[in-house]
């Protein structure tokens, strides 16, 4: 299984890369929607965590662009990002987001959301 962590802070990635290889997924990263999109553009992902805010193409606009192609299949997406407007939330949901956590979170939340999506998860 192959996932994708967009987020601008390396910090974040490598946390959330830690948190996916403990769970048996090869994890791709890039730094923002544009990088992102060319990453599964390369190679197709099963899972698809993103950050919201973002320099070059913010989260939401890749999620737009990411299922509006069909060539990019349709892995989940994991919003992970520091915005909890109930106006935004729905935004990202209703543009084809699977899941929305809340920046800061545990390793056990993005378990959690993993389970909620089908994903195996040892603990």
């Amino acid at each position: 299984m192959r996932a994708l962590v967009v987020d601008d802070s390396t910090a974040i990635r490598r946390y959330l890369h830690e948190i996916l290889e403990s769970q048996g997924f090869e994890v791709v990263e890039a730094g923002n929607g544009r990088e992102g999109l060319e990453r599964i553009s390369e190679q197709p992902v099963e899972l698809v965590l993103l950050d919201w805010n973002m320099p070059v193409m913010n989260g939401l606009q890749m999620l737009q662009q990411l299922r509006s192609e069909p060539g990019a299949g349709d892995p989940p997406v994991m919003m992970v990002t520091i915005e909890h407007d109930l106006n935004q939330i729905s935004q990202a949901l209703e543009s084809g987001a699977n899941e929305f956590v809340m920046k800061p979170f545990t390793p056990e939340i993005i378990l959690d959301k993993l389970a909620l999506l089908g994903f195996p998860v040892a603990t």
